[in-house]
């Protein structure tokens, strides 16, 4: 997918944003925060700013001055190295991003808007501050960082262990677990990435992904129209991903 060049984000809707009305709160730091602690956050958070489709939220060599949290919308994370360029994750609503960039004060990753998406920013130096003065809102940041690590290792267990066809059971089984947790119906996703996002996520060429997308339908795990899974045997697509299927695919 061809992407524009990076833009200034355009202000939206309010200018503060109550973290404790925000549907995503249980999901971002602000989830378990006392009162005090919550106004405390609302305080210091910046705006809601909007990002359309294929526009970037932020370049690799940026300088990190804010923590994003993604109020709605889908998003896709990119490396590049050696002149190739590799797809990291697929961030969604109630997320944190720029928590890799607080190492070196640089973001080592370009972020695009796979749709429309609201973002709140979060300004580090008064996260950090505040992070001090609140234990429970460092709790959640804690949290916050522990979800990351365990996304990066779930990562490299992609790339390194995992049969092809296993690739893409992991992925459509965690898919379906990030959206049952903000409340989606658990039968049904809708695919925001393109194939050929998946697969440069998971290693795998377009024509794969399309061909094990195409054995999922025919052993009746799934149905696919368009961007639309729908899981029909999800238990047998679970077993997969798990490595304990034993019916080969056709």
């Amino acid at each position: 997918m061809q992407v524009n060049p990076v833009t200034p984000l355009a202000p939206s809707g309010p200018a503060v944003i109550r973290c404790s009305e925000c549907p995503m709160g249980s999901l971002c730091m602000a989830g378990g925060l006392r009162p005090c602690d919550m106004a405390h956050l609302e305080a210091i958070a910046g705006g809601r700013r909007t990002l359309m489709r294929g526009e970037y939220l932020h370049r690799a060599g940026d300088a990190f001055v804010k923590l994003f949290a993604i109020r709605s919308g889908h998003l896709k994370t990119l490396r590049h190295a050696h002149g190739d360029c590799q797809v990291t994750g697929f961030p969604m609503a109630g997320e944190l991003l720029g928590l890799d960039a607080i190492a070196d004060g640089r973001h080592d990753s370009d972020v695009v808007a796979l749709d429309t998406c609201e973002i709140c920013e979060i300004p580090f130096d008064g996260l950090r501050e505040l992070l001090v003065a609140a234990p429970s809102l460092m709790d959640q940041f804690h949290r916050a960082l522990s979800r990351e690590i365990q996304r990066q290792q779930a990562a490299l267990f992609l790339m390194g262990n995992a049969r092809a066809e296993q690739r893409l059971a992991l992925f459509l089984v965690g898919l379906r677990a990030r959206y049952a947790a903000r409340g989606a119906p658990s039968t049904q996703i809708q695919l925001r990435m393109s194939r050929d996002d998946i697969g440069a996520y998971l290693g795998l060429t377009m024509e794969c992904v399309c061909r094990l997308l195409a054995r999922f339908r025919k052993a009746g795990w799934i149905t696919l129209t368009g961007r639309r899974l729908t899981f029909v045997d999800g238990a047998r697509l679970a077993a997969l991903a798990e490595g304990v299927c034993q019916e080969p695919l056709a």
